[in-house]
Formats: structure tokens, sequence, C-alpha cells
């Protein structure tokens, strides 16, 4: 039988409670042998047995094996081990204890020049460095934080660099006063004059390094100046002006012909694009940077073990290999490395360094949150608010980037009560760093891994920033021996004292003194000048009242002799105006360039809706074509018919100037009677004409073959069908298929092209037929009759098309030759000429059941053709009022009038949309052989006028224009 464990003895209570607690986990999984622990556990049974006596603190990791194999509670255990190690090291120095010398690790802060000789791990680096700079004049170190670019610069390459003169600093808010002073210790001289010269002209500080260098000690050498922490100049200088300084001094001090200077930037990683931005920069490192990279196992073990063995102790081969493994996988872990062997140092066991006094101190990772909070811990409240907003203040909000530190002039943190005992604190335990003016944190890891000091952070970040633009201001201010003109005023001054107003714990926990005497000066000047203002307008009314009484009689009279004259201006204006469209329109056929010229001018000299339509008209009459119908291709290509005495032609019309009479089309068997025509037909892609003539005859053409004359189609349609007229046309979008109605013999399909011939019929369902059109894609037919009836057709099959939905419009007097009937694209819609002078509107989404959408109505007679905008977002109405009015249909539901196109047309006429959507065609009815082009686009319409004639010269304008002052309409 086992033999039991020995009681506890005498020894610490927290060691004592721990195992205790550790016997009775054991107890509770069944009181296993510790022989049998250790099979589970992999520990010696020894080892186990040791963790549960009482008399020191086992190791994490075998407290953590022995509660595994109890089935324990890891994660508890864990914080429970945390915890007694914390509270046995209840002595913990918050400070390094007296007597124990000079610790071999820098803990957060930076290694200095000072420090060269416990500097390990990046010999490679630092020999790159020092050859770089030797043969390059400017480079850029960049590298992440935590990274050790500053300990690489500082006690690396500085170190390397002698007998070189080398100076060293950080641009800081003030770039240019900070490099003043950096050097005049080296040259000797004046900070305030070397600050002078070098604010008014970036070149001076090439000019005095090569001055000092050339008359100094090293006639031969070169001074070598280190910007660490270069991304400073983005997140502390607020000046756009010093910034740039620095960047063109720098530049210019190392690349200038005559240069003594070597430049060296240590640059933030995440602050490259920033650098980018900066073209002189861009050049200056395209070939000449350096990326420090984490380091590598053996680097890491030179970084724990060499400066403790320089200081005659060792480090534990286990701790060793935990920190290089941890450490490893952990980007950015150089500073906490440093500290938690700093930590690790304090609690070392004679000469070494143990895992125990590691994970004592929290480990890699919660050594350095430890220390902090072990520091916040032990104040009291007001010390802790103070502490708050020290550590606030001494961090940048990163825009776009990591928030990074913030350096501190110690006058700014004077005011914080208690503010210096606990920097001295702070400073013991390397969470800042001081130096006689400045107080900055020893490393940004702080802000990463502190998670209270994050949490601070991004409480209110919009807080911060209007707490650090005040804190920045207030300093100004007192700089400026509190100048008024300095003062906060306006958006900033109610925005500042908003955020005021909100801040937990009241504004006198939050400002310094100087801030909130700032604010109260700021709200007070706001007082003094509304006093003042308001004294200023009290006297200022009383002169008005007297000046007012002496003023109205004659402003009465001077405003009624202006108005008299500006009523006569205009009338004279609107009557010259008037002329002259008069003289323009007389002169459309002679003279086109002036009558567009006078009509433009006419309009911008009185812009009046019926000088506009007449501007419209005029344009689109000077380019007038002798056509009866007209055709589009999708390139803009017009094609033209003319119906003459003897002859049919088609021609290419696109240009107005052309004297081409086109190509005869009329076949020799209808030569004999005269070219009577009952109907033609553009097919939608303008590329192919459709025409029945005398006896029936149907010809079909393929314009693009001509001169050809040849049809491409041609054949006669069956007697009866033309009884008395076959007067619609309407070709297949696909080019392929004719439908030909007449209006007593219903309709008849055809095939078109090499093997023409019948397809199908579609019988009569009521009284004759007025129109016939195919729906865009190709699926529908639709016939309109005499009585204002229109069936949809299903033409899946042509030889048997099916009929599917009717449309009642009721009666029209007259429907134009193949437009009394339109699809839009998509074929959602069909519009129809309709009764009582309207057009209606119809929904065939679903064509067995159509569906009424709206009735269009604004015209003062019938409609004779309709027809859709390609986008099917607008409708032309052509109507016997001698009118085309334009709708605009992206409500279909409510159409509304986009314009009205007035010309003296015959009745009735057809208005056709081209493909560029914005040019509408009218023609007149067979034999009127007239085309007009609307550009319904006034912008367009005046830009083309402008680009083609340009504006009316002044001595024309004098003369038709006589006693009124010269304007260019194209200027505006």
């Amino acid at each position: 039988m086992p033999r039991g464990e020995r009681p506890l003895g005498p020894g610490a209570d927290v060691l004592l409670r721990f195992a205790g607690d550790l016997r009775r986990l054991r107890e509770r999984a069944g009181s296993p042998t510790y022989r049998e622990l250790a099979t589970r556990a992999h520990y010696s049974a020894a080892a186990l047995s040791e963790a549960a006596g009482g008399r020191k603190l086992p190791t994490l990791a075998v407290t953590l094996a022995y509660v595994t194999a109890c089935g324990g509670d890891t994660a508890g255990w864990l914080a429970r081990w945390r915890d007694t190690a914390a509270e046995l090291a209840d002595d913990e120095p918050a400070e390094l204890p007296a007597g124990a010398g000079e610790p071999p690790y820098v803990g957060l802060a930076a290694f200095q020049p000072a420090d060269a000789g416990r500097f390990f791990g990046r010999d490679g680096l630092v020999d790159e460095l020092v050859t770089r700079v030797r043969n390059s004049r400017f480079l850029g170190v960049f590298g992440p934080s935590g990274y050790g670019k500053s300990s690489v610069l500082r006690a690396g390459l500085v170190t390397r660099l002698e007998p070189d003169p080398v100076v060293v600093f950080t641009p800081g808010a003030r770039p240019v006063e900070e490099c003043a002073v950096r050097i005049a210790a080296t040259l000797g001289e004046s900070a305030a004059t070397l600050r002078t010269e070098f604010k008014a002209d970036p070149a001076n500080l090439h000019l005095r390094i090569r001055q000092a260098m050339t008359s100094g000690d090293h006639p031969d050498r070169d001074l070598v100046l280190v910007v660490d922490q270069f991304e400073e100049v983005f997140t502390l200088c607020t000046d756009a002006r010093e910034r740039k300084w620095l960047i063109d001094a720098l530049v210019t001090a190392a690349r200038t012909e005559t240069s003594r200077t070597r430049v060296v930037l240590g640059v933030r990683a995440d602050f490259y694009g920033h650098c980018a931005r900066h073209p002189s920069l861009v050049t200056a490192l395209r070939d000449s940077q350096v990326l420090v990279g984490p380091l590598d196992e053996d680097g890491m073990r030179d970084v724990i073990v060499k400066p403790a063995e320089q200081a005659g102790l060792r480090v534990e081969t286990a701790l060793v290999a935990r920190l290089v493994a941890i450490a490893a996988n952990e980007p950015g872990a150089l500073p906490l490395l440093s500290h938690v062997l700093l930590e690790t140092w304090r609690r070392r066991r004679g000469t070494t360094l143990t895992l125990g006094g590691y994970e004592s101190a929290g480990g890699l990772r919660h050594a350095l949150t430890r220390t902090a909070e072990n520091v916040y811990a032990g104040l009291d409240p007001a010390g802790q608010v103070v502490a708050k907003q020290l550590f606030l203040r001494l961090c940048a909000l990163g825009d776009g980037t990591d928030d990074a530190k913030r350096r501190v002039r110690r006058d700014e943190l004077a005011d914080l009560p208690g503010a210096s005992e606990l920097l001295e604190r702070l400073a013991a335990v390397r969470l800042v760093t001081l130096d006689r003016d400045n107080v900055e944190l020893a490393h940004e890891a702080l802000i990463r891994h502190w998670p209270r000091l994050h949490e601070w952070l991004t409480e209110d970040r919009d807080g911060l920033r209007t707490h650090r633009l005040l804190t920045d201001a207030a300093h100004a201010w007192k700089s400026l021996h509190r100048d008024a003109g300095a003062l906060y005023r306006g958006a900033r001054l109610a925005r500042t004292q908003e955020w005021a107003d909100g801040l937990h714990g009241g504004a006198e926990a939050v400002l310094s003194p100087l801030e909130r005497e700032f604010l109260h000066a700021s709200r007070s000047a706001i007082v003094a000048e509304r006093t003042a203002e308001r004294l200023r307008t009290r006297r200022q009314r009383r002169l008005v009242a007297v000046l007012v009484v002496l003023l109205v009689l004659a402003t009465v009279t001077t405003v009624s002799a202006v108005l008299a004259q500006h009523d006569a201006t205009e009338q004279r204006t609107a009557a010259a105006a008037q002329r002259v469209i008069t003289q323009a329109t007389l002169l459309v056929r002679s003279d086109p360039a002036l009558a567009e010229q006078l009509g433009l001018a006419a309009y911008h000299l009185a812009p009046t809706a019926e000088n506009k339509d007449s501007l419209m008209r005029i344009v689109a009459a000077t380019a007038e074509r002798r056509v009866d119908q007209v055709g589009f291709e999708l390139d803009g290509r017009m094609w033209g018919v003319r119906v003459g005495e003897t002859a049919v032609t088609v021609g290419d019309v696109t240009d107005p100037d052309t004297t081409d009479e086109g190509q005869p089309l009329t076949a020799p068997e209808d030569t004999t009677e005269g070219p009577r025509v009952d109907a033609t037909a553009f097919a939608p892609d303008g590329r192919t004409l459709a025409m029945v003539t005398f006896k029936r005859r149907v010809h079909v053409w393929d314009l693009t073959a001509l001169p050809d004359r040849e049809p491409l189609a041609s054949f006669v349609a069956p007697a009866g069908a033309c009884e008395p007229t076959c007067s619609q046309l309407a070709i297949h979008p696909n080019g392929r298929m004719l439908a030909m109605a007449s209006s007593k013999g219903g309709a008849w399909l055809w095939r078109i092209g090499p093997h023409a011939g019948p397809l199908g019929h579609v019988p009569m369902t009521g009284v004759g037929l007025r129109g016939i059109a195919f729906s865009p894609d190709g699926r529908l037919l639709a016939t309109a009759e005499e009585g204002g009836r229109i069936v949809l057709w299903d033409l899946a099959d042509p030889a048997k098309p099916a009929p599917l939905g009717v449309v009642r419009t009721g009666s029209v007097t007259y429907a134009l030759n193949g437009s009394w009937i339109a699809f839009s694209m998509g074929t959602r819609l069909i519009a129809t000429a309709g009764p009582d002078n309207t057009a209606v509107l119809y929904d065939i989404s679903d064509p067995h059941r159509p569906r009424h959408v709206s009735s269009v109505a604004g015209q003062a007679e019938s409609v004779s053709s309709v027809s859709f905008s390609p986008d099917g977002s607008m409708l032309a109405t052509a109507s016997a009022d001698q009118t085309t009015a334009l709708w605009d249909l992206r409500h279909p539901q409510a159409p509304r009038l986009a314009g009205r196109l007035r010309a003296d047309l015959e009745v009735p006429h057809r208005a056709t949309f081209a493909p560029d959507g914005h040019t509408v065609a009218t023609t007149a009815q067979p034999k009127g052989q007239r085309l007009l082009l609307w550009e319904t686009d006034f912008h367009r319409l005046t830009t083309h006028v402008c680009d083609t004639f340009g504006a009316m010269g002044r001595d024309r304008w004098n003369r038709y224009f006589p006693g009124i002052e010269y304007q260019d309409p194209c200027a505006a």
C-alpha cells in the first residue's frame, strides 16, 4: 500500500496554501500515486511530490503538468501560480536594489553609445551599415517598431564610425530648433544664430557643415548626421513648412556636389509611404535603403547570454531555450525581451538568471504589463488620474499608422500635481526616459502591450486629438506672451469647449492650469469682442437712422428711374432679338452660318422659350435634306429615300451639303406607269430598305451593296393583298423577315434574302390594318386596325402566328406610314397613337394581358406617329398641330413634357429618334421631301454652333444689334 504524504511543515502561508490546494486536487482525482501521476505528466514522481511539499514554489511547467495529470483547470491554475509568485515577491523592488550594481540589460530604453559594450546580436547588420555609409552619402534605415533600429544606430553604427564626427538627434515637434541645437554643440556655434540661418534657407545647413569640416580638425573627414526616429516629422511636427525644411536641408547637405555631410535616417517601417510623398526624399532613398529585420536564433542567444556573461552572471540553459523559442515567433519582441531579462535579473538566484525568475516576472508577454500595472496599482486614486494624463500626453495618435510615442517638454507636465515624483518613479523601472528638458516613453512596446494604456488611447480618440491641439495652442500662446491673436475662436473654440464640458471627472482633472487659462482667455476674448461689436452696432444704427431718412427720397427717385430705364432696355433688347430672329429665319437657305450665329446671339441676348424654339428651328432648317424617309445606321450614317416623278432613289444623306441624287431603285417592270410607291420601310439597323410599288411588287435592297441595283429580294404580293393599297411594311430586327399589311386583307410574312418566299399570313381580326411593327427582340408582331384595336402576335412559328393580347386605344383620324405603333427597348412598353389628340402607353411585360400605364396628352391636334428613344427613356409624338412633343418616361405612369419642336411641317409628319438618343428626325408625308434633324440637347446645339461657325464678330454685331453693347454668346 503506498505511503501517505507527510504533513505540511512550517513555511510561508502562501506556499502552504498553494501546496494544500494541489494535494486536494489530487484527492479529488482519486488519490493516484505519484508514480501514476508521473506517467501522465511526463515529469518525475519526485518533482511532482516536491511541487505539493510546500517548501518552495514549483516552476510553472511542473505546476501545469501536475494539474493536467489530475484533470484540473489549467487556465485557473496558471492565474493562481502567477498570483502566488507575485505575492511571494511582495518585496519586489520598484527600482534597482541597492548594491546590485549596474544591470547588464537596458530594459525598454534604446541602447545609447555608452551601452555599446553590452550591445550584441547585430554585428553583421552594423558592418553592412558602416559599409553603406562609407559608400553613400544618404542612407535610410527602415524597420518595424520593436526591431531595434535606434539601438543599431546609436550603440552600433555611431560607435563604429569613430573617429568621424557624428551628430545624433531626433526631429521632435520643432525640427529646425532640434537640428540647430545639436549642430551648434558640435560646431561650437550659437544655437540661436544657426536656427535663424537655417530657417532662412535649407541650403545653409550644407554651407555651415562644409565650412566647419574644411577649417576644423578633420579636413579629410565628413560629418555624419544620424536622424533617429525620423517619423516624428510626421507624428509630432505639425508645421508643414518645418517638415519640408528638414527634408530639403538633409537632401541638399548630402547630395550637393561639394557635400561634406553623410545623412542616415532611422524610420519606422509603417511610415515608408509618408516618405514617398516627398519627391526629393524618394530620389535620395531610391538605391540607399537598409531594412532591419528580426534577429536570427544565434543573434537572439547573444542578446540573452553575452551581457550576463560580461557581468559575471550565468543564464540557465532552459531559460535561454524558452526565450529563443518564444521571441522568435513574437514580432517586435526585442524591447519585451530586454525588459523581461532586466526583471529576471532582479529575481536572480545568486549569479544565475533562472527560468523560475523569468516566470515569476510574468514571462515575455506579461512582464511589461506587470511592471506597469504594479506601478499604477501602487498609486492613490489622485495619482492614478495624474498617471493616466501623463501617459496620454506621452503618446501621439497615428493617422493611418500605429500610435507612436511623443517627446514632451517637462514644462508641459509641470502643472500636473505630483508629476515630477511620478516621472522619477517611472524612470526607475525604465518605463520612461528623462533628460534635462524632455520626457518620453522608453519604448512604443508599452503602447502595444500594456492593455490599460491601449484602452485609454481608444476610449475617445477624437477627444485626445482635440486635447493635443489644445495643448499645442496653449503653449504657442504662452510663447507669444499671451497674444490675443493666438486664442481660439469660432468653430475651434466651440468644439474644444464642448469636449472640455463633457470630460469625465471634470476639466480640472484632465487639463493643465495653462490649458484652462487658455480656454478661459479664449472665451473672455469672444465675450469682449461681442460686447464691443454690440456697442459699435448700436452707434452705427443711430447713424444709419439719420442717413436713412435722408436717403429714402433720393432712393425712391433713383429706383424709379433705374427701373424705368431697365424696363426700357429690356424691351429694346427683346425687340432687337425678335427682329434678328426673323432675319435669321430668312437667311437659313442663303447664309446658314450667319443664320445660326444670329439665332444664337439673339437667344443669348433674350433667353426666352420662344427664342430657344426659334434657334432650334433655325439650326434644324440649315441642315435640311430633301428626302421622304430616312434610315439610321448605328454608326450615324443616314440613308434617305426620295420618290420622284420618274424614279425612286436612295443615297447617303449624312452630309447635308451633299449634291448626290442617290441611286435609282425602281425595278424595270415598275417604270411603265411611273414610280408609284405605296409604302417604304427601313430595317432597325438602317442597312436594308423595303418598298412596295405598283402592281403589288415588293423589293428589298441591301443599301451597303450599292451601287448594285439588283434587289436583295423581289416578289409579287398575292392577289387581293393590296386592295386598295399595301400601305404598311416592317422589317424584322434580324433583317431576314418582312411584314406587309393591307387595308383590307390582313398581313403577310415573307422571308427575304437568297431564298425569298412566303412564311405565313396574319388573318384579319376586324376592319382593315393601318399599322404593323415588330418588337425589338423579334418575338412579337403588332397589327393596328382602323378602329383603334392593336393585336399582339406570337412569332415563335412564323408560318402560324398566334394571337396573344389585345390593346384597345379608340379610333384615330390618321396614322402615318408604319409609325402608329412603337415598341420600347426591352419590349416592356408599347406606345400607340390614341384618341383625343393623345398617345397611349401600355405595359406588355405579359403580352397576354396588356396593362394600361398612362395617356400622354398635350397636343392640340391628332397624333400621327410615335417613337421611343434607343434607351426607352424618351417618347416623341408627332402631331397634326405641326409640332413634335418630347416626353420624359423615367416615370411612365406620369410622363413629363421635356420639350417641343415647332416648324412649318406638313400634316401629317413623322418623328424618329436617331441611334445617338438626342437627335430627332422629322419627315413629311410621302412626296413632301423635307427632312429636319433636331438637336434636342440644347447644350450640344449651342456648342455645335460655336464650334462650327464661332461667335459673331463686333462689326457684324454692331450691324444687326445697333446701340447694344457687344456680348460673345460663345464665351458663356
